[in-house]
């Protein structure tokens, strides 16, 4: 068993990200053993760049002691994908963090059913309601809610689930000892009480963009399923949508008024091949045959009463969509659960209609590494390992980049690595 101070050491390495840890921890077998590799030891490692062999091979071990003095500092655990309690679920993802920094006390995450909650931090107030009664519902029935921790749509399902009973995770963008939002700290010092705040990130790390958009990973890993509420269509929360299909997991939406620019995204996954299934409680039917021992069957009527009992009104009676029979997006199967209706019996043809533009003049509107990105993919469809062989950037860089091309509705991908750019000629 290698030292944890190796395992910091390898998870904090600037510029060297969770799939090039991944493939270095395979070919070396723990991070002592890469700490220790001479140089000629890195050359020719697949996934591993020449780029990344400089970062390799600063051999200074006291940037880790001092991430571990803070973690005593503020107590919090570090788990790595050595520990038994690593989730299964999030280590069989394509790209799991190597270390899992914890404040609380994680549940036994394979044993649990766990439903993520993700939506805009812009959200009007029938967001914020649905989000609160839904992570309530949720959490009184015994699923474990876990979110962003983010404002709007994060901090009000953590409301409500908090309220519910079973433990709540929140992971984080940045370190442990950073709040952020800033007001979020009482919420934070709760989530942390009733179950664990997680952040792949050390302690004093930032709260910077690239950062989100990697996180959703872990909501989306750690999770059965996600729910979307209200996400207009630049939002992070379709990507964490992306990325719960690409591993398999299934995608919930409350859909939203269709006049509403902040659910142009969450209404537009209804019409990727939904079938509508009423409210919080078909979320909740969906996993109970699975964890009979785990979900509460037969009090949905005295936990609605104790949330609000003058809440009988249309709002009440949201629809959810499961989108993990999608062609192309799962089983292959068209069969849907919830009730019967003729989205049931239909099959959704996805295919995406394409007209051409200029790949040149595109990519003449874009900077750095997402107009290199970009350039890279051209006309055609390629896989995330291909670009990063094509681009020459570390792997954070491209995955980052390729986040904001999808967030910008510039690029969009298959649910199997493979990206193409929107509307170009060729699809």
């Amino acid at each position: 068993m290698s030292s944890l101070k190796y395992w910091v050491w390898l998870s904090s390495l600037s510029g060297v990200g969770a799939v090039t840890a991944g493939a270095l921890l395979r070919q070396f077998g723990t991070p002592e053993s890469v700490f220790y590799a001479a140089e000629k030891d890195y050359i020719g490692i697949e996934g591993v760049k020449k780029s990344d062999i400089p970062r390799l091979m600063k051999k200074d071990i006291n940037p880790a002691n001092k991430i571990l003095a803070d973690c005593a500092r503020i107590n919090c655990r570090v788990l790595t994908l050595q520990d038994s309690e690593y989730p299964d679920r999030l280590k069989n993802i394509y790209d799991p963090p190597i270390v899992l920094y914890i404040n609380g006390a994680l549940p036994i995450i394979d044993d649990e059913p766990v439903v993520s909650i993700v939506g805009t931090r812009r959200c009007t107030p029938y967001g914020i309601k649905s989000a609160e009664k839904l992570g309530y519902d949720l959490s009184s029935r015994g699923i474990i809610v876990i979110t962003g921790l983010a404002r709007g749509v994060d901090t009000a399902a953590t409301r409500g689930a908090l309220r519910g009973g079973s433990p709540v995770l929140g992971v984080i963008g940045c370190g442990l000892d950073v709040i952020y939002p800033p007001e979020n700290g009482s919420i934070y010092d709760e989530t942390a009480h009733a179950g664990a705040v997680i952040s792949e990130y050390p302690p004093g790390s930032p709260p910077v963009p690239p950062h989100f958009p990697m996180r959703n990973r872990i909501l989306s890993g750690m999770s059965l399923g996600i729910t979307v509420i209200e996400a207009p269509k630049k939002s992070g929360a379709l990507i964490t949508a992306s990325r719960a299909l690409e591993q398999g997991r299934d995608v919930f939406v409350v859909p939203g008024n269709v006049d509403a620019a902040t659910c142009e995204g969450s209404n537009a996954l209804l019409r990727e091949g939904a079938t509508p299934i009423l409210s919080g409680e078909d979320i909740i039917n969906e996993y109970a045959d699975l964890y009979p021992d785990k979900i509460q069957a037969g009090k949905r009527a005295k936990n609605r009463s104790s949330y609000n009992s003058n809440q009988e009104n249309s709002e009440d009676n949201h629809f959810a969509v499961n989108l993990r029979n999608q062609p192309g997006r799962g089983p292959a199967a068209n069969t849907y659960s919830g009730n019967d209706n003729i989205l049931n019996r239909k099959n959704i043809d996805n295919a995406i209609k394409m007209d051409y533009i200029d790949v040149a003049k595109l990519t003449e509107t874009l900077t750095g590494d997402e107009k290199a990105v970009a350039e890279a993919i051209g006309s055609g469809s390629l896989h995330v390992d291909e670009i990063i062989a094509k681009t020459k950037l570390p792997v954070h860089q491209v995955l980052s980049a390729l986040t904001m091309l999808e967030i910008n509705a510039i690029a969009i991908s298959d649910g199997s690595k493979f990206f193409r750019l929107q509307n170009v000629m060729g699809e």
